[in-house]
């Protein structure tokens, strides 16, 4: 092929791909480009919430070294986060596979054996032995390789990203199940309260129908809210226990052995101050699933110029060097040497059906990346915004039980003034006290809920992560 030849071959190929080509989709073609912006709806006029920006470790806001403590320990020892950081080394070993094409590849040789050649092709009976070196450098004239490589770039930045969110549930649900540990054993002892109330309840009335003073009805009555107080216990406790297994699971621990270390708690953590939430902006910039969104969008958009590389002809230079020799003393000697050196273009031409293939699949990838990032986005934005809407609904919920839990014990306080002066009976005290137990348990209740909704929050605003991130 003459160099003529080989010239008019490259321009009628920019000439026919060029209409192949198309742009490769980035943030810009984005349906929510230039719609995001300002503050959060919910956090708007909300005094629990603030405009400031959120803190990364935010369980330390609560000042517990307990949790502290379980958080640090999830977050080296959970199996899960380990998977992820696992994959995130897979594919960093795919970078570096990626980038070594740029590099020129090297091969050594070396054969030795006994030959038996015809009489037609020199009639030589015996030992021969071979060496060589080859060399081979491709060309990246249309940007495959870099393509290819900002490609990979691309999947490690999702793969950081997706370790990312790891430790935010990680971090989270370990948070929640140590909320719903305290918030348990505090309704556990409620529902102990309850139970010792209704059998003093169940007594008096027993006695005063004994006496002729009560009712047959009382006492089934009593005996009833007595079966109903116990029944409530064992849903307690197991609810209690369940936390504990989940925190063992998040830990890395077995059941047993986060029975024998679990600290003692009996009351949900709170947070008395309001909560930095940040704008629209700088919580899409924390937001690990949209990171990795972006990510996957960046790098269909490079296997696109992947594809479009490969309607274009390849281009490698190489050499070689081979020693062949009769005697294994005789290898490199000038007599024995052959050399190769020169370009190698290869290309799929005129039939480029199966290129153009491989073209149309990596723009739809391509597509299908920037509705999954617009999506990335919304799905984010709901959540956040639901999640700030429930907070602020509890934390109101919450003072308002705390109102009628202090109405109901100061209610209770009065019954037993008022039974020790003789002017109220005994079953008004009861009365009283079981209404303050119910208002108890409705406040710790609210309590868990309320520290839920915090952990919602928190990992609905994401954060970055200096024990498992690089920064």
């Amino acid at each position: 092929m003459t160099l003529k030849t080989l010239t008019l071959m490259m321009t009628s190929t920019l000439v026919l791909t060029a209409c192949a080509t198309t742009g490769q989709p980035d943030l810009s073609d984005s349906t929510l480009d230039g719609r995001l912006g300002g503050g959060l709806v919910s956090a708007s006029d909300e005094p629990s919430l603030a405009q400031a920006e959120p803190d990364a470790m935010w369980w330390r806001l609560y000042d517990s070294p307990e949790l502290d403590g379980l958080i640090t320990d999830a977050l080296e020892n959970n199996n899960s986060l380990a998977q992820a950081v696992a994959s995130l080394d897979q594919v960093r070993a795919s970078l570096g596979e990626a980038r070594s094409a740029r590099l020129p590849s090297t091969e050594l040789s070396a054969q030795g054996g006994y030959v038996e050649q015809p009489q037609n092709q020199g009639g030589y009976d015996g030992e021969q032995y071979s060496a060589g070196f080859s060399t081979s450098w491709q060309v990246d004239l249309f940007g495959r390789v870099r393509n290819a490589i900002r490609a990979a770039r691309q999947d490690v930045v999702a793969a950081e990203a997706a370790r990312d969110a790891a430790a935010i549930l990680v971090a989270g649900e370990t948070a929640r199940a140590w909320a719903d540990y305290c918030a348990g054993t505090r309704l556990v002892s409620v529902g102990e309260n309850n139970v010792a109330l209704a059998e003093q309840s169940l007594d008096l009335t027993e006695r005063l129908y004994d006496a002729g003073r009560g009712l047959r009805l009382d006492v089934v009555q009593a005996q009833s809210r007595l079966e109903t107080s116990r029944a409530e216990l064992p849903s307690l406790r197991a609810s209690r226990d369940a936390a504990v297994f989940r925190l063992a699971t998040l830990t890395g621990r077995t059941p047993s052995e986060m029975r024998a270390v679990i600290p003692a708690c009996d009351a949900a953590p709170r947070l008395d101050g309001p909560i930095a939430v940040g704008d629209v902006a700088s919580l899409l910039a924390r937001r690990p699933d949209v990171r990795e969104a972006e990510a996957r969008l960046d790098a269909a958009s490079a296997r696109v110029g992947v594809s479009v590389a490969q309607l274009y002809p390849s281009v490698t230079l190489g050499g070689s060097i081979t020693s062949t020799a009769f005697e294994l003393g005789d290898l490199g000697d000038e007599d024995s040497l052959s050399v190769s050196l020169g370009p190698l273009i290869s290309w799929s031409f005129p039939n480029q059906a199966a290129a153009r293939a491989r073209l149309r699949q990596a723009e739809a990838g391509a597509q299908i990346a920037l509705a999954g990032f617009d999506q990335a986005v919304l799905e984010a934005l709901q959540e956040t915004e639901t999640a700030l809407t429930v907070f602020a609904a509890e934390r109101q919920r919450r003072q308002s039980l705390e109102v009628a839990r202090d109405a109901a014990a100061e209610a209770a306080r009065l019954a037993r003034i008022r039974y020790q002066a003789g002017s109220e009976s005994y079953i008004a005290v009861l009365d009283a006290e079981r209404t303050l137990a119910n208002a108890e348990t409705a406040l710790a209740n609210s309590d868990a809920a309320a520290a839920s909704s915090e952990v919602d929050v928190f990992m609905a605003l994401g954060g970055r992560w200096t024990e498992t991130g690089d920064e």
